[in-house]
């Protein structure tokens, strides 16, 4: 992608008037899918897009070794929404602030991409936030285990998104799915599929 689109004001502009494009759903995701008929969890992540001086950077989490879901795994901040939560944004802004510390005020909303199915029931949808430097980010430790960055163009460029399969036990089968892997942190499952949408829409 070209360098000149990996800035704040472009960025703006694209989400406030997106171009026609279309959604990467895997194969596996759309079977379930079809199979859940609807019933899934509703959540929201904050894909947190930091205006660093040297380059844009994308902030993820690693989450600790012990939790129930995606113990280990590399995610952007969000959580579950929650009945007095007034809207999917205001999801992503509270468990961002619960999860990290990075207060509301820091963040600028400036849109969101489709919803992002997962294999472990949730219908998350993506808010994309630009930060502006100098904030704090502290993470909750019964969550957080470690807080970094990745730069934009990296994620950006198709040549660093590598397409992997397993094999796993039935019924499940056979699962393909994308790979990030960035100096010691490998990002895949639904992080690296909201990322490769992310990807799609702003090369459309």
């Amino acid at each position: 992608m070209e360098a000149a689109r990996l800035n704040a004001d472009w960025l703006r502009q694209r989400f406030a008037d997106p171009p026609r494009w279309e959604p990467e759903h895997s194969g596996d995701q759309m079977a379930r899918l079809a199979e859940s008929k609807g019933r899934f969890r509703l959540a929201s992540v904050l894909i947190p897009i930091v205006l660093r001086e040297q380059g844009m950077t994308i902030l993820f989490t690693r989450r600790t070794a012990d939790l129930k879901d995606h113990a280990g795994q590399i995610s952007f901040p969000g959580g579950r929404r929650e009945d007095y939560d007034g809207s999917a944004i205001e999801t992503a802004l509270r468990e961002t602030e619960e999860e990290i510390g990075l207060a509301r005020q820091h963040i600028e909303v400036i849109g969101s991409l489709p919803d992002y199915f997962t294999g472990t029931g949730y219908r998350v949808t993506p808010v994309a936030g630009l930060i502006q430097p100098p904030f704090e980010a502290v993470g909750d430790p019964r969550e957080v285990a470690e807080i970094f960055e990745v730069p934009l163009a990296f994620l950006m460029d198709g040549v660093n998104h590598q397409r992997r399969s397993v094999e796993l036990p039935a019924p499940v089968g056979r699962r393909s799915f994308y790979t990030m892997p960035y100096d010691r942190y490998f990002i895949w499952g639904a992080t690296a599929g909201m990322l490769r949408n992310l990807f799609h829409f702003l090369r459309s």
